[in-house]
């Protein structure tokens, strides 16, 4: 396969991912803002944090509040992980590999990105966010669902496969890292009502709650880090989704044995075997927001990896700090 397709449709996943994730945020944080009332700008900044972009922010917005969040996350073209940039990105990509991924994939992501596009769509946001930022999610499942039915699952989707694997890793890692930081309860807060609807609104950023609910009685910080990053067959945990790159990149590399073929399945084995023989107990002790900084930057370093092995992209200095800012999105 050439480095160019398999470029394209790893990062046409990775912005579609991006999209859903920023999408479910916002509505989650929608649905906790109804739960508790609170200050002007004290339920929105941490949406902001997520992205890791408050200075870019604040840079061209005044105050965090609900309208100029959701501008600046959703259709600010100058923000380069604003959903509709994510999804103009992606489609820019589908345009330049149609030969390789199904009609199917081509036409619903051009008509997702022609919808998010028009004119009446930010009034549709701010007037009806609950059901606009539903649709974005439920229209980047139908793509992930396409993508799986309609594509023959060999080099092309493993790349694609890879790419969604990582985004949704990175994004569990700092939506627990922005949240743990911010909503650590003092010894006061513990078990109230106000601390277990903080905490499973950090499931829901995650469509974790339900599952979550089958495994554990309580919603406490621990149990809700520890699901979300080791528990092995939900979908969304970090540790699932390094598992499924891994996979996906042994598929491509065509290993055999349990050594690593290339640069890429080096870093991203390492990041697994770390993932396997790591708990709870060991990253509290560490402390959480040390441990999920450490994983991003690892992440970042697999991204970097695979950019160099199969993308034929070879890192500067400069281009290094570029494409993590890329991948950090």
């Amino acid at each position: 396969m050439l480095s160019r397709v398999a470029n394209s449709i790893y990062w046409m996943c990775r912005y579609i991912e991006r999209a859903e994730n920023v999408a479910r945020f916002i509505s989650v944080n929608l649905n906790l803002f109804l739960d508790i009332p609170s200050e002007k700008g004290k339920h929105w900044e941490p949406v902001v944090m997520t992205t890791g972009d408050q200075a870019l922010f604040e840079k061209n917005y005044p105050d965090y509040d609900k309208e100029q969040v959701i501008r600046f996350l959703t259709f600010d073209r100058s923000y380069p992980n604003a959903i509709l940039t994510c999804l103009a990105a992606a489609r820019e990509n589908a345009r330049t590999i149609r030969e390789i991924i199904s009609s199917e994939m081509w036409e619903h992501l051009n008509n997702f990105y022609l919808e998010l596009a028009d004119k009446g769509s930010p009034d549709f946001a701010l007037t009806d966010p609950h059901r606009f930022f539903k649709i974005i999610q439920m229209r980047s499942h139908l793509f992930t669902g396409l993508m799986d039915c309609t594509m023959s699952h060999g080099e092309a989707w493993n790349f694609a496969r890879i790419g969604m694997m990582l985004e949704r890793a990175d994004k569990t890692s700092r939506i627990l890292d922005v949240k743990y930081f911010m909503l650590l309860p003092n010894a006061d807060m513990v078990n109230t009502p106000f601390d277990n609807i903080q905490w499973s609104a950090v499931l829901k950023s995650a469509s974790a709650l339900e599952m979550f609910r089958k495994q554990y009685h309580q919603v406490t910080p621990r149990n809700v880090a520890e699901f979300l990053i080791f528990d092995d067959a939900f979908p969304r945990s970090i540790s699932h989704c390094v598992s499924k790159a891994k996979i996906c990149l042994g598929r491509i590399n065509g290993s055999s044995s349990s050594l690593p073929y290339n640069a890429a399945e080096k870093q991203l084995g390492r990041l697994e075997a770390d993932l396997t023989y790591t708990d709870i107990d060991e990253v509290i002790d560490q402390g959480m927001h040390e441990y999920l900084d450490s994983l991003q930057t690892y992440l970042n370093r697999v991204d970097l990896a695979i950019g160099t092995t199969f993308f034929n992209i070879q890192h500067t200095a400069e281009a290094m700090d570029s494409q993590q800012q890329q991948s950090n999105g």
